[in-house]
């Protein structure tokens, strides 16, 4: 088992930053490709951004390319998700995901765990 915890959300302007975290517990943080995913208000889960298990790879939707920057420390069981030059549209339920599958999916369906999410509000 492997409990995510995710933490840093917020109300910002259009135009802000904030910084995600999302805190693993259980096994082994490094075997898992992690992601992070995105729910608005009667939408389905939108992938955001995948790290690879050492951190060395790293893959973004489009809609978030050139603005957010995701990150991982092994040593601290933490991923990040660094997200700058936020837009009305970011406005969503943010939600950390552990996969054991050797390569990343944008599939929130194919992740093995999942966290309860932090709320980001973006004001225009």
């Amino acid at each position: 088992q492997v409990q995510l915890v995710e933490s840093g959300g917020g109300l910002v302007q259009a135009g802000g930053s904030l910084r995600l975290s999302c805190a693993a517990s259980g096994r082994t943080f490094s075997n898992y490709v992690m992601g992070w995913f995105r729910q608005a208000p009667g939408k389905e889960h939108e992938f955001v951004a995948a790290i690879s298990w050492g951190g060395s790879n790293t893959y973004y939707a489009d809609s978030v390319k050139g603005r957010f920057t995701i990150s991982r420390d092994n040593a601290r069981n933490t991923v990040y998700l660094q997200m700058n030059s936020l837009k009305p549209e970011d406005t969503a339920v943010y939600v950390c995901a552990a996969d054991r599958a050797y390569y990343y999916s944008a599939k929130y369906s194919e992740y093995d765990y999942w966290g309860q999410g932090t709320q980001v509000t973006v004001s225009s």
